[in-house]
């Protein structure tokens, strides 16, 4: 996968499409109704409501390129190429931290199912990427703000367990 391609579950991919048309087919006619009864209250130059709607309209239009931008750059993940012995994105990970042993359970997502406090991280997030096609057994070390860290895997479950 090229560096600056990014992985895309089916569903992912699913609910970013879903919410493309909802901004395309639903919020544009929205926005174009409040900006048209705005201009229809007379001078532009005081009005709220229109340096509102075109706010919003600003928002809308950011985030549909956003959303296509993702769409273009990125790669769906092939569930019959995945190696299903190693962490990929989709798979829970129990580890453990070598010097307090302290064990941590995380499942590895697309950026766009990020939830850290449901313990769902990244799989570019700097232990995701650590993570990403280790073994249970295997040791990573991750360099974070906090610190330098050690963990050994010691489960991977995937949705298909």
């Amino acid at each position: 996968m090229e560096e600056n391609r990014r992985i895309l579950t089916k569903d992912s991919l699913a609910k970013l499409q879903e919410e493309l048309d909802e901004l395309k087919i639903i919020k544009r006619k929205e926005i174009a109704a409040k900006i048209k009864e705005a201009r229809e209250q007379g001078d532009l130059s005081e009005n709220a409501e229109y340096d509102a709607a075109k706010d919003e309209q600003r928002d809308i239009e950011a985030r549909i390129e956003e959303i296509e931008e993702i769409i273009k750059n990125s790669e769906i993940l092939d569930e019959k190429t995945i190696n299903f012995d190693k962490i990929h994105v989709g798979c829970t990970a129990t580890i453990q931290e070598t010097k307090s042993r302290k064990k941590y359970v995380f499942q590895i997502v697309v950026v766009t199912e990020v939830d850290s406090r449901a313990g769902k991280i990244s799989y570019e997030s700097p232990l995701g990427k650590a993570l990403m096609d280790k073994e249970v057994g295997d040791i990573v070390e991750v360099d974070a703000p906090a610190g330098h860290f050690r963990y050994k895997i010691l489960d991977i479950t995937t949705p298909e367990k």
